[in-house]
């Protein structure tokens, strides 16, 4: 359920991408708002739990991995796209981060992938492939720009496996509300760096905003974490295969954009490479 769950809420964040676009707003603005007011609520929250505050240490463990796994990751795919890059060719190049995370899991964490699980991720990105394979009409972007999503996805996977190595102590509360208080602090700086703090005068932002705030970030990061202490970093990055196919269930649903034949049969090929990792990982087990 949980992994249902995190291919949900994950695909949620290009629906809030879209209504922070139609109303007007700098994805910095979008995304530093979102953070912010989600970081007084879970500060709230934890003073109404009288939790007790965290150590330094745990600061800084916690900020190395919001660093990584949350500014770093949104920042850049939401740059190369407001540069150009469209969200199609973002969600392939963000999908070659299981294959990352698998290479790097070994060495590090002692996880070494089977051979189904292997084939399992291989598939996985030909189902990616297949769903965004109209998409890749970018003749007019500069080569360099491609490197945006590109870092996004490697910082994500840094953060991914560091989260397992370094296997930090705190609760799932904790972890997400000392994350988010980092994450809204740069995203601030950055926004008022560059003149990007003024919220737009469309009412639609503060709707992108919730949406992002209750379904990204509460549902879909919530999950993120709560796998990679569970299962693993390679069966979590795995499941964000089916990411962009599921967005665009989602974009159908909320904008009326029809799917095609290919993004079905791109959906189906991504979940059947997600089957094969889950199965050659619990077999593993």
């Amino acid at each position: 359920m949980a992994s249902v769950a995190l291919v949900i809420t994950w695909s949620s964040g290009f629906v809030g991408a879209e209504l922070g676009a139609r109303a007007g707003a700098a994805p910095i603005t979008l995304l530093g708002w979102r953070f912010s007011l989600l970081a007084l609520g879970l500060a709230g929250l934890w003073l109404v739990l009288r939790k007790p505050m965290p150590t330094w240490s745990a600061w800084r463990r916690q900020a190395l991995l919001a660093t990584l796994c949350q500014f770093g990751y949104l920042i850049f795919l939401f740059e190369g796209i407001s540069h150009g890059v469209s969200g199609g060719t973002t969600a392939l190049i963000a999908a070659l981060q299981p294959l990352l995370v698998a290479t790097a899991a070994g060495p590090v964490l002692g996880e070494h992938p089977t051979g189904a699980m292997w084939l399992g991720m291989v598939i996985g990105l030909v189902g990616v492939g297949i769903v965004v394979s109209g998409d890749l009409n970018t003749s007019h972007i500069a080569p360099a720009t491609f490197l945006l999503p590109a870092m996004g996805m490697l910082s994500l996977a840094v953060g991914t496996v560091l989260t397992r190595r370094l296997h930090p102590p705190e609760d799932l509360l904790e972890s997400i509300s000392m994350q988010a208080v980092v994450t809204a602090i740069l995203f601030l700086v950055v926004a008022t760096m560059t003149g990007q703090v003024a919220v737009p005068a469309d009412p639609g932002f503060w709707a992108a905003v919730v949406w992002l705030l209750v379904l990204a970030s509460l549902g879909g990061y919530v999950m993120y974490v709560f796998v990679t202490h569970t299962e693993g970093p390679t069966v979590v990055s795995t499941l964000l295969y089916l990411t962009p196919p599921t967005a665009m269930l989602w974009i159908w649903l909320m904008f009326g954009r029809p799917i095609t034949p290919v993004a079905v049969l791109g959906l189906a090929v991504s979940a059947v490479g997600v089957v094969l990792v889950l199965r050659g990982r619990r077999a593993a087990a």
